[in-house]
């Protein structure tokens, strides 16, 4: 396994491989990797022979209340994760090699960026959209995986990727989740015990609202109610639970019908954790079978 922090470094890595006929794969994580994380690297390690993981806590995509500070680096355990999942390369970099003495450049994602947590988090896609794009540029051509847990950062990408040519394949891997259907997510380790239990009313709700859309429900006010109820029960708080066109973001309000692919997004705390899932309905799964 091949460990770097410096930028150049990595990038002269992955031109290697592909002057050695290697197809690069790039998976980029923020570390305190699980099963989820090792499911990307695992994708990308089918479309790839060079798979490239980063490990970056981003600072630009956390707001000022947010847990930055907090957020679990665990980078001795990710590097064996890494291997285990078949990864050929991590980078590491510190926060002053991904932005150096007088940085001020940003990417602005447009409305894709809006709704769900956009409208929650400002400011969290242009960090996103920012740091995803250096890590484009230093990678250069490559397939790179992404989760479909955080949909709408996958729109972003996806977009991104268009708008500005870069040389990418955006690889969309489905929502891992734990045997009784809670999504993996670094912030699970949060949970309290209690709290963990709670946040199955997400996959719950998210199933429901499955099953009335596959039985031929389309309005948007009972879809979204069939996910909102049952975590409104036990969530300290919920930013959101609305449901969208799958490919446009574009929100569907009260009775107003949806698409045949339509995704329904929720965001709800549990004490100090912020979780988020979603269901494409018409493509994805129930959470819950």
């Amino acid at each position: 396994m091949i460990v770097l922090s410096d930028p150049s470094a990595f990038r002269n890595e992955c031109e290697q491989a592909r002057r050695s006929q290697k197809r690069v794969g790039l998976v980029p994580t923020m570390g305190a990797l699980h099963e989820g994380h090792a499911t990307l690297i695992r994708r990308a390690r089918e479309a790839a022979d060079f798979v490239a993981v980063t490990i970056f806590v981003n600072p630009t995509q956390f707001g000022p209340n947010e847990d930055f500070s907090r957020y679990p680096r665990t980078l001795d355990a990710d590097v064996e994760k890494c291997t285990q999942a078949g990864a050929s390369l991590v980078f590491a970099p510190e926060t002053s090699a991904m932005y150096p003495p007088g940085d001020e450049t940003r990417v602005v994602p447009g409305a894709t960026a809006g709704p769900f947590c956009g409208e929650f988090r400002p400011g969290h896609f242009q960090g996103v959209a920012t740091v995803v794009s250096k890590l484009f540029a230093l990678t250069g051509a490559c397939t790179a995986a992404f989760g479909k847990k955080d949909y709408q950062q996958l729109r972003v990408i996806q977009r991104l990727v268009t708008d500005l040519f870069f040389p990418v394949v955006v690889l969309p891997v489905p929502t891992v989740r734990e045997s009784d259907g809670l999504a993996m997510s670094s912030r699970n380790r949060y949970l309290s015990e209690t709290d963990r239990r709670n946040a199955l009313a997400i996959p719950r709700g998210l199933s429901a609202a499955h099953r009335a859309f596959a039985a031929g429900e389309r309005r948007a006010s009972v879809l979204t109610s069939l996910v909102r109820n049952p975590i409104s029960a036990v969530a300290n708080s919920i930013d959101y639970v609305d449901i969208a066109d799958a490919d446009t973001l574009a929100i569907a309000r009260d009775d107003a019908p949806v698409s045949d692919r339509s995704v329904i997004a929720v965001a709800a705390r549990f004490s100090g954790a912020r979780l988020i899932d979603n269901v494409v309905l018409g493509e994805d799964p129930a959470p819950i079978g």
